[in-house]
């Protein structure tokens, strides 16, 4: 359990620092933004790993029965969920986490929600806590799913206090909730780049997994749970 908690630790500071201006600023402005970006990824990456190890290192207990409709919640929502990751994190957003300079044109992704990385860790954590009835599974995927709410309130109160007068017409453009502003008629739904490396690369990534990955990586064939 220590070193689940330690793992989880590290993991969840190392995914506010994009979160904390200041911070970032000083890692880009010492090693550079494709330094800085490299270092990040892997990282995130190797940190991940490690929460995912320490995890499996817990005793199995149970805590409801698996149902073959659970597996269906992560293989819904999983994928939109990696996109909004990949989108949010390639696409410049002043309001939220992103691996770009915040002072470039925002994204197409931010008119679609101005927190898509925390978005994205919200839909992947919280499908996995309805897919996993063990208590392992809820520690870890029910931890990420409230770092995810967390992170939305925090994100927030420190856009507002950093952008000052930028901050009404900005949020005039955008909304917390996906869709929200576009459905309002606040803001047009776009495509650039970031949206189409995003598409491509997630797509491919699920692919993947439903292909053997997951099974390869963390023991489970989400397709076979999905016929329980």
């Amino acid at each position: 359990m220590l070193q689940f908690l330690a793992a989880l630790v590290v993991f969840l500071a190392l995914h506010s620092v994009p979160a904390i201006p200041t911070i970032r600023g000083r890692l880009i402005g010492l090693v550079g933004l494709r330094a800085y970006l490299i270092a990040y990824s892997a990282a995130s990456v190797l940190s991940l790993g490690w929460v995912f190890y320490a995890a499996l290192q817990l005793d199995y207990v149970e805590l409801w029965a698996p149902a073959g409709w659970q597996a269906w919640v992560p293989l819904i929502l999983s994928p939109i969920a990696l996109f909004l990751l990949l989108a949010g994190l390639l696409s410049a957003n002043p309001a939220s986490i992103t691996l770009l300079p915040r002072k470039r044109e925002p994204g197409a992704i931010v008119a679609v929600t101005r927190h898509p990385v925390l978005w994205g860790f919200f839909l992947w954590a919280a499908s996995h806590v309805v897919a996993n009835g063990d208590l392992r599974s809820l520690l870890l995927f029910g931890s990420m799913t409230a770092f995810a709410v967390f992170g939305v309130a925090m994100t927030e109160k420190r856009a507002r206090r950093r952008l000052g007068p930028a901050w009404p017409p900005l949020a005039k453009t955008t909304s917390i909730l996906p869709f929200a502003a576009i459905l309002g008629g606040r803001a047009r739904l776009g495509f650039d780049r970031a949206l189409a490396i995003a598409l491509a690369v997630s797509a491919l990534l699920t692919l993947w997994l439903l292909l053997g990955g997951h099974a390869a990586l963390f023991g489970a064939d989400p397709l076979a749970m999905a016929q329980i």
